[in-house]
C-alpha cells in the first residue's frame, strides 16, 4: 500500500508545525515523492541531520509504505 501526498504532509506537519511543504509525486504511483520542506527547525542543523529528522517524522514508514523520498530541506 502506498502513502498519499496528504498523508505524507500530515506526518511532516505533525513534526514541523511551521513547515512550508511542497510535494511532487514523481512517478504518479504514490510511492516516489520529491518533497521540499522549509522549517525553522532546520536552522543551523546540518543537512544530513535535517533529512534524518524528516525520516524520523515518518514514524517507520520509509522503506515500507513509502518507497522513495527525495528531500530538499532548509530554514526560512
Amino acid at each position: 500500500m502506498a502513502m498519499s501526498a496528504t498523508e505524507l504532509e500530515a506526518y511532516i506537519l505533525k513534526a514541523f508545525p511551521d513547515a512550508q511543504i511542497k510535494i511532487d509525486d514523481l512517478a504518479g504511483d504514490g510511492d516516489h515523492y520529491f518533497c521540499s520542506i522549509v522549517s525553522e527547525a532546520f536552522r543551523d542543523v546540518p543537512r544530513v541531520r535535517q533529512h534524518q529528522l524528516v525520516y524520523n517524522a515518518l514514524e517507520g514508514h520509509m522503506g515500507g509504505k513509502l518507497h522513495a523520498l527525495a528531500l530538499r530541506t532548509s530554514a526560512p
